[in-house]
């Protein structure tokens, strides 16, 4: 998750670190798994559910890409792409 950057116990509205959006959370993915010795590569099975295109660095690295309800940008490359796309909506 992101974390908020503190200073002297108050919140200064700013983030800490890398955000958990975007790139940043390949990132952050990577950074996670690298501290348990391990890569990305060793899931040849991973899948990422999202429902925004600001997800599309994530998706893009996994075996399993699913665009759950997604926003219309990743609803568009979803359907190019092939990914399988659902909803939770009933």
């Amino acid at each position: 998750a992101t974390e908020p950057e503190t200073q002297r116990g108050r919140f200064t509205g700013r983030v800490a670190g890398i955000p958990c959006f975007r790139g940043g959370k390949v990132r952050r993915v990577d950074e996670w798994l690298a501290g348990l010795g391990r890569s990305l590569q060793d899931f040849p099975e991973s899948a990422c559910y999202s429902d925004s295109h600001n997800d599309l660095p994530l998706l893009e690295r996994v075996s399993r890409p699913v665009a759950v309800d997604p926003d219309q940008q990743l609803a568009t490359l979803a359907r190019q792409r092939g990914w399988e796309v659902i909803s939770l909506r009933g």
